[in-house]
């Protein structure tokens, strides 16, 4: 896998992105994707912003193998440090059990460390026990309890 690399996504890999994020358990054609201006104005906010990335993992000449959103937190904590915050993490599910996911979060954290994040952190969906030992096995602890409040 000395090929892979993580690097932002550009407009034009949106839809595969979109079709990453669309089904965890079946590949979606990138071409059935409708791109709405809503996901435009998304990923235009995200590009233009030095602390958000849509990071796609990628081999020479093959189209998108994977994906995840990393947002950089500045904090008081741990000494002033930036945190990185994870999400949106996917593999085509074609793809997996190779070792793509591993290679994934670990460039991801590379990423991170070599920006100065002191630490990676993530939430998971308490229903992905697959996910959750996945993460495990990276040496992710389930430290905290997470909440969120839906708007709309």
């Amino acid at each position: 896998m000395p090929s892979l690399s993580l690097r932002p996504a550009t407009r034009a890999e949106l839809p595969a992105v979109l079709a990453l994020l669309a089904d965890e358990e079946r590949v979606v054609d990138p071409a059935s994707i409708r791109v709405t201006e809503a996901y435009e104005r998304a990923f235009a906010a995200i590009e233009a912003d030095p602390r958000n990335e849509m990071l796609v993992l990628t081999d020479a000449g093959s189209p998108v193998l994977g994906c995840l959103q990393a947002t950089y937190i500045p904090g008081l904590g741990k000494g002033g440090a930036e945190r990185a915050l994870i999400e949106a993490v996917r593999i085509r599910p074609d793809l997996r059990g190779a070792g793509l996911g591993r290679r994934l979060m670990e460039l991801a954290a590379d990423r991170a460390r070599d920006r100065g994040c002191a630490l990676v952190q993530l939430t998971s969906d308490k229903a992905r026990a697959d996910a959750h030992r996945f993460y495990a096995s990276l040496g992710y602890v389930p430290s905290h309890e997470g909440f969120k409040l839906a708007l709309s």
